[in-house]
């Protein structure tokens, strides 16, 4: 199948959403788990959208990256969900 280019954007970034939903709504699952089992988590995730901005020319720190992929700071996520 081929897409064009702006086609393809939009579906992985909707790609790209839907999995940092399921994240969020997984709360129950660890990082850890992710990590053994797929071979990244959601640091991960977080470092490769900074990555990404960064090649773009766009500031954004681990944190900020963090918070968009968590839905709200890092720490508060750990505190409320991390075993």
């Amino acid at each position: 199948m081929d897409l064009d280019d702006r086609t393809r954007t939009e579906l992985e970034a909707a790609a790209f959403r839907r999995l940092v939903e399921h994240f969020r709504a997984r709360t129950d699952v660890q990082n850890k788990d992710v990590m053994e089992l797929a071979g990244f988590c959601r640091n991960c995730l977080a470092k490769w959208y900074r990555a990404a901005a960064e090649e773009r020319g766009v500031a954004l720190t681990d944190e900020a990256a963090r918070e968009i992929v968590y839905g709200m700071p890092y720490g508060e996520w750990k505190a409320k969900y991390q075993k």
